[in-house]
């Protein structure tokens, strides 16, 4: 028996990075998969299935209403419910900087995709999840969501501010009728949404020396802990933040 044995789950931004380690590790535990991204998921399933797993590819643009409705109605179908929702996708775009030269047109695309992505998926899962007997919301958020970045990044930043702060009022909102919401708040983690900021050793090492632990994290050490938080493990626990950071968060001086 998987630790998600029976569970439906719809993964945003499932096909790739982050997404798509969790997905195939959701799978692996026994979740009925719902790989929901703008970018193709096709292989991602085949990967599933070709693993013993089950799993079903939706195109959803989670910054469209009409995108998330229909890809909640998708894995209904497919599956039978909803009992898991991984808000996962997000991005990080290449001209977010400090206050005064980021446009507002950044601003708006990073609020739209990362914020606005989880409430629309929040408001479109958790009926689901209650027509299913209740369940587990898990919203990424990030490490920067309890301290400033060291690389200037105001509009991710205050998104991700703004999806713990969102959890928290969800998770109070619904903890009686059987949905519980957690922000799994990554520290920096090698995938190619990072790897296209970090292109040199210079830029690698000045992030990494703010690490405790010495390296960048593995996108599986931060599917583990969406797999907690995912699970009945987790049973009693909600509108909380697990920072899975290296030790950043824990550090007043890191080593140089």
């Amino acid at each position: 028996m998987g630790r998600l044995s029976g569970k439906v789950a719809l993964i945003t931004g499932g096909s790739s990075g982050l997404g798509r380690v969790g997905s195939e590790l959701f799978a692996r535990e026994g979740a009925m998969v719902v790989v929901a991204d703008v970018v193709d998921g096709d292989d991602v399933v085949d990967a599933i299935d070709a693993a013993g797993g089950q799993a079903s590819y939706v195109r959803c643009d989670v910054s469209d209403e009409a995108s998330l409705k229909s890809a909640v109605a998708h894995a209904v179908e497919a599956f039978g419910g909803l009992h898991v929702l991984y808000n996962n996708a997000g991005v990080m775009l290449s001209d977010d900087d400090g206050p005064t030269n980021t446009s507002v047109d950044t601003y708006q695309r990073t609020m739209d995709i990362n914020v606005k992505g989880v409430l629309l998926g929040c408001r479109y899962a958790i009926p689901a999840m209650l027509d299913s007997g209740g369940g587990s919301i898990v919203n990424v958020a990030s490490f920067v969501a309890h301290m400033g970045a060291a690389t200037p990044q105001v509009a991710y930043t205050a998104s991700k501010g703004a999806v713990l702060a969102m959890t928290r009022e969800i998770a109070v909102i619904y903890a009686r009728q059987g949905i519980r919401a957690n922000a799994l708040c990554p520290g920096p983690i090698m995938t190619p949404m990072l790897a296209k900021f970090l292109d040199d050793d210079t830029k690698r090492n000045r992030r990494v020396v703010h690490i405790p632990m010495g390296r960048f994290g593995d996108p599986l050490e931060i599917a583990h802990g969406a797999l907690f938080l995912a699970s009945d493990e987790s049973s009693w626990m909600t509108g909380q933040s697990l920072i899975i950071d290296g030790g950043i968060t824990a550090a007043y001086v890191t080593p140089e």
